[in-house]
């Protein structure tokens, strides 16, 4: 049996770091340095759903305040 044809029974979580980006992480696994929980866990799809629903905005967040700031200053 391929490893593909099984079906993922992991329980991952949702996490976010500094520049409000955001990834999935297996649940039994401290978070990496630098994320943390953003609140959601469950199957790899319902996680999935998650980030697609709220990070709507790909840019990392110093982006963002960067670009905001050289539009107030014109």
């Amino acid at each position: 049996m391929n490893t593909d044809d099984r079906e993922d029974t992991t329980m991952y979580k949702v996490v976010v770091n500094h520049e409000e980006q955001y990834s999935i992480f297996p649940m039994y696994l401290e978070n990496p340095l630098g994320w943390r929980d953003a609140g959601k866990s469950g199957p790899k799809p319902e996680c999935l759903a998650f980030v697609k629903e709220v990070w709507t905005d790909m840019r990392p967040l110093s982006l963002r305040k960067k670009m905001e700031e050289s539009a107030a200053q014109k």
